[in-house]
């Protein structure tokens, strides 16, 4: 089952966010349900998967080759200026970025991409996965990060249905929709309590490639990327190790 929820009666101020801004016409969500072919196949193969999927933009980002990037909220500029190029260089070579719409890490994954888009690169799109409903935006400060990755031909996600609210469980479990849709993670800067950590462990668990990028051994920032080298994880110190992996494969 797939059917269209017309929104165009909320009144916030981040309606604009369900408008085409260039074409000036309304968009639609979609609620995608498990059992519609439209559904990610991907997403489909995980423990747990949701029920349903909400989506807002283009959801054909979905089942293309994406990588997830993600790591911590209080990010040092090495994290900010690491995140923003990986994801800018590979959203130029075709590759979807995935993140989560969080301050730090993530929203300079999603800027980066939305940069290749500027840019004219031919930008593979970038997808926001939500821990509440889409018409819910959190954190508030990106709700123009949202806007544009609609207007750059990405698309926002969410399991939680229209006029959810974020709560604090919601986070740790769209994880798993973040790693479920990529073909890998990318850990860019993590603290060993980081939530970053748990999406690099729903990657393990669902056969996904986990990379990191190693840090300053005495920032508490890099000690979960850290970790995860020693315990395994893929180190990258550039796109490109990322892009040669994938060819591999």
């Amino acid at each position: 089952m797939c059917r269209k929820i017309d929104i165009g009666g909320i009144y916030k101020d981040y309606i604009c966010l369900f408008y085409c801004i260039k074409e000036r016409r309304k968009m639609r969500i979609e609620e995608i349900s498990i059992d519609s072919k439209k559904y990610p196949q991907k997403l489909r193969n995980i423990y747990d998967p949701p029920k349903k999927l909400y989506v807002l933009g283009n959801k054909e980002l979905l089942n293309k080759f994406g990588i997830a990037i993600v790591g911590s909220r209080q990010a040092t500029q090495y994290g900010k200026m690491n995140s923003y190029n990986v994801a800018k260089e590979l959203s130029k070579n075709g590759v979807v970025i995935i993140s989560g719409l969080a301050v730090g890490i993530d929203s300079y994954s999603h800027w980066g991409a939305i940069k290749a888009f500027d840019m004219n690169w031919n930008s593979a799109g970038t997808v926001a996965v939500l821990g509440s409903g889409i018409d819910n935006i959190y954190p508030k400060e990106n709700i123009e990060l949202a806007k544009n990755i609609i207007k750059s031909g990405g698309c926002i996600i969410s399991e939680y249905p229209i006029g959810t609210k974020p709560e604090r469980l919601h986070f740790p479990q769209r994880n798993r929709i973040i790693s479920g849709i990529s073909n890998g993670v990318l850990v860019v800067e993590a603290t060993k309590k980081s939530g970053a950590l748990i999406t690099a462990d729903f990657a393990i668990e669902q056969g996904k490639d986990v990379y990191a990028i190693p840090g300053d051994i005495n920032r508490k920032e890099s000690e979960g990327c850290n970790e995860l080298i020693k315990d395994g994880a893929i180190l990258v110190t550039s796109y490109k190790e990322i892009l040669e992996n994938c060819i591999e494969k």
